[in-house]
């Protein structure tokens, strides 16, 4: 099992190196989901590549954001570099760039994020079919489902085991897009589910913020026994002592060590077991959703009875009974109640008196911890990863030395360095070299990269080597294989696949509709629409993949495209399609009808797609759904929400007790259905979630009159 580590920057990749991370998961400046990262330039991921390559480390770009075609276009000069450089791994989102990629360069692996929202074998079986490695499976999956999954397809899996949980499916979440156009499926999400909310009975607090998530030693047991390829730690935009001790915890729990985690006092907004036992509302945490530090207790006038360990230099803030900060600085000195004040350090249990505490001060936190982070800076100066490396050496009477040193890259080729003395061997006067002598000196790695594993060594009887040329011969062997090494992973791209645009034709669109209940379906059946599909679940979950309808035409999800029983079905938009290249793929399951582009597309962009082998559709009016959620929030089956800034969103409780959260204010583009021709397109969609009977009616009667209101959302605007 291999630990896939995050690197928001040179520091923070140093630093997961460092700790013995196999893995790294990257970013390029501008591109992929955590785009607000520093992210590398074209240099320092070359640089980086090098780096870790000497080491045998893989490094994989994130590129799992939806991609429109001119971003593919300007995106190739770049990833045709670090593809020649030996770049290991791509982690995709968008099914239409992994085709592009994939026919531009047919020699690297891909790997599915988590964006893609792949949660059963059914699909995860599609994707190894297409040509993935891997694919990184949703935060909300149970034991269970992964050791199910597990034993239905053979491509590798990843699985998150620590750090932040999104509150909502990745990839299915477009709170930040519909509210302000930063979109979580573009790497700038503004993470609404962080900010304060209030209900309808007046309740105010964190309603859609989850703690983080952190498995422990029982936890990585598991996964290890049903052979999990990669664990994958979530952290990018984390300090660099943080990513160094969370690799190092789970390095020593893959080993079986059972160590004490100590990511808690780096970054700490409260942590949870996540989804690995089952949906379970002690994910959230209502009262914060930042990062505050591990909570050393409650105030009692002054006093304060510690409930972890304190020491001279460690930061603490105090807060208010809401969890307001009201103050804070560094511990540089410690009272006991006793009134002993030489101590250095407190232990949990023990009473402290503070000081100068702010007005209003309920609570006490432990901002930094002074030991860890000594401790993990410490670690780092003296801690290198090194390649395991073989080693043969010949030494003839009469000849002249020969030392090979090989290793094996990460592609599995074998990168050998011979290197020979200038003078032959001569018989030894006094005392003649031995071979433990020559593999000791041999296995003296130095600053190299590297450590010696099996060592072969032929030497006559007799034999005088003076040290220093063994020493000298190390050294220039050493040189040759980073070197050689190094070149392994250099390949050229073939000559690059041009994917010309066929002009459309302007036609008429088709009116359809979705609904999700009878008084619905029988409205738009009364104002003449014909073609009616039925809402469905958005995730194919692999425990309740029963709930899923194969025999709707309307396909919300890779598993109810896949395994439909129509031959003709229309590709609903939370798939997040917005180049014509992902189209294709999808109508190359023979299945597809038409599909909805994803509502995160301009007009501006719907024009630019050009022609394609089956219909395109786009959301003409829906009271969008921003999230959907693996977890009952709330009591009430309909709950109002509204957030400091004044938008409101209605969140239900659906048939599967989970909870969905949609906007206000509806799309609805509906007021010049001519207009629409000018698209391109061939349909238009009216999406009727939780509408009252009365509000369709309005809806197809204000449409049928050209008034209401005109809202566009990302239709105009774009996103970032």
């Amino acid at each position: 099992m291999k630990i896939v580590a995050p690197a928001g920057n040179m520091e923070r990749f140093y630093a997961a190196v460092k700790a013995g991370a196999q893995e790294i998961y990257m970013g390029l400046k501008g591109f992929g989901a955590r785009r607000n990262a520093e992210n590398f330039t074209l240099e320092e991921y070359k640089e980086a590549l090098d780096y870790a390559h000497k080491r045998g480390v893989k490094i994989f770009l994130t590129l799992n954001t939806i991609m429109f075609e001119k971003e593919m276009e300007f995106l190739y000069p770049n990833l045709k570099v670090l593809y020649e450089h030996g770049l290991d791994a791509v982690i995709v989102q968008d099914l239409g760039y992994f085709k592009y990629m994939k026919e531009n360069f047919p020699n690297l692996e891909f790997h599915g994020s988590t964006q893609m929202t792949v949660g059963n074998h059914y699909e995860a079986e599609y994707l190894r079919k297409l040509g993935f490695t891997r694919v990184v499976l949703p935060r909300e999956m149970s034991f269970e489902e992964i050791k199910s999954i597990r034993e239905n397809t053979s491509i590798e899996l990843e699985i998150f085991v620590s750090g932040a949980l999104c509150i909502c499916y990745s990839g299915n979440c477009y709170m930040s897009s519909f509210i302000g156009s930063r979109s979580g499926n573009r790497g700038m999400c503004a993470q609404p589910c962080r900010k304060k909310y209030e209900n309808s009975e007046g309740e105010k607090g964190y309603l859609l913020s989850p703690k983080d998530q952190l498995l422990g030693f029982e936890e990585i047991k598991r996964l290890k026994e049903i052979g999990i390829e990669s664990i994958k730690i979530e952290g990018r935009m984390k300090d660099p002592n943080y990513v160094f001790e969370t690799v190092s915890y789970y390095k020593e729990l893959i080993n079986g060590v059972k160590a004490q985690e100590k990511s808690s006092e780096l970054f700490n907004r409260g942590y949870s077991k996540g989804y690995f036992y089952g949906n379970d509302n002690y994910i959230m945490n209502r009262d914060y959703s930042f990062n505050l530090g591990k909570n050393l207790g409650v105030l009692n006038g002054k006093e304060l009875k510690l409930k972890s360990k304190v020491i001279l230099g460690d930061g603490i803030i105090y807060l208010s009974k809401d969890f307001e900060k009201l103050g804070g600085g560094y511990i540089n000195k410690i009272e006991l109640k006793s009134g002993d004040m030489s101590k250095k350090s407190a232990e949990s249990g023990n009473v402290i008196v503070m000081r100068d505490v702010p007005r209003g001060s309920k609570y006490v936190f432990k901002s930094y911890s002074k030991e860890v982070n000594d401790d993990a800076q410490s670690r780092m100066k003296k801690e290198e990863q090194r390649l395991v490396i073989n080693g043969k050496f010949r030494g003839e009477l009469g000849e002249v030395p020969m030392l090979e040193l090989s290793a094996l890259n990460n592609r599995g080729m074998e990168i050998k360095a011979v290197v020979y003395g200038e003078k032959a061997l001569e018989k030894a006067s006094k005392k003649a070299v031995t071979a433990e002598e020559v593999r000791e000196k041999v296995s003296e790695m130095g600053e190299s990269t590297f450590s010696l594993g099996e060592f072969d060594c032929e030497l006559a009887e007799g034999i005088f080597m003076p040290m220093s040329l063994l020493k000298s011969l190390k050294r220039d062997c050493i040189a040759v294989l980073e070197e050689k090494l190094v070149a392994s992973y250099r390949r050229k791209a073939p000559v690059k696949r041009e994917f010309p645009v066929e002009q459309e034709t302007k036609r008429r669109v088709e009116l359809v509709a979705i609904v999700s209940n009878y008084e619905q379906e029988m409205i738009v059946k009364e104002h003449g629409i014909d073609r009616i599909y039925k809402r469905g679940i958005d995730i194919a979950r692999e425990g309740k993949l029963q709930d899923q309808d194969l025999n709707s035409k309307l396909a919300s999800n890779l598993y109810q495209l896949l395994e439909n029983n129509n031959d003709k079905v229309m590709v609903n938009w939370n798939l997040n399609v917005t180049n014509r290249y992902a189209v294709e793929v999808l109508a190359e399951t023979g299945k597809v009808e038409s599909v909805i582009l994803s509502p995160e597309i301009s007009f501006e962009k719907i024009k630019e797609l050009g022609k394609t082998s089956v219909k395109k559709a786009i959301l003409g009016y829906s009271k969008l759904k921003g999230m959907y959620i693996e977890l009952p929030l709330f009591e009430n089956d309909r709950e109002i929400l509204k957030n400091d800034e004044g938008d409101i969103f209605t969140a239900i409780k659906n048939d599967s007790g989970n909870t969905e959260i949609y906007l206000d204010r509806p799309l609805n583009i509906l007021n010049d259905l001519a207009k629409l021709d000018e698209l391109l397109i061939d349909e238009v969609v009216l999406e009727f979630s939780i509408e009252t009977g009365a509000e369709v009616e309005k809806v197809l009667t204000d449409m049928k009159n050209r008034k209401g209101f005109y809202k566009p959302y990302n239709y105009e605007r774009g996103v970032y």
